[in-house]
């Protein structure tokens, strides 16, 4: 049996990023680059993203075995009428994602958009509470997304809120690949 190496972070934090504001999945994904760059081993798990390709998925084989990139939930957006499919592969998600921050393999674990998962019914508050408080200490735990509920801020050790002053979409300016997307 192979000996895992000692986790990299003494003591993990959990930190929140949301708000309205373009940047919570990039400031995430910098945050992981700044990881890989000093060694520690990340895995960047995404909820209602299973569309794409996004450029983070593209990039990941190339970003070494330090990184490992989780896609899931439908292509298309979630089906706000009837979420009963989107619960369902959200609920899987879930589990997968917290066996996931268990199992030792991981410095700093992020689960992007788990707060619009939250928001959408599509995942339990309870659940994303249940998560932080199951978070190894060396493990920085790292959650994205608008809508963050008041609880998760409350149980978080940093929160950043990224508020939309201005933005191009509201112009006619679409997502653009290798920007939004």
């Amino acid at each position: 049996m192979a000996i895992k190496p000692q986790p990299a972070v003494r003591q993990g934090c959990v930190q929140v990023y949301t708000g309205n504001g373009k940047g919570k999945t990039t400031a995430a994904l910098g945050l992981s680059l700044r990881a890989l760059g000093q060694g520690l081993r990340v895995c960047f798990f995404q909820f209602i993203k299973g569309g794409g390709p996004y450029g983070e998925q593209l990039i990941a084989d190339r970003l070494g075995s330090n990184f490992k990139i989780i896609q899931t939930g439908r292509p298309e957006w979630v089906n706000t009428k009837d979420i009963t499919e989107d619960r369902r592969l959200a609920q899987e998600a879930f589990i997968q994602a917290k066996e996931a921050m268990l199992s030792g393999d991981y410095d700093l674990f992020i689960c992007d958009e788990i707060n619009g998962a939250v928001s959408f019914g599509l995942i339990d508050l309870a659940q994303v509470l249940e998560l932080i408080n199951a978070r190894p200490n060396n493990v920085e735990l790292v959650l994205t997304g608008r809508n963050s509920a008041e609880q998760v801020i409350q149980a978080a050790d940093l929160v950043t809120e990224m508020l939309e002053v201005k933005h191009y979409y509201r112009s006619g300016i679409p997502a653009r690949t290798g920007i939004e997307m």
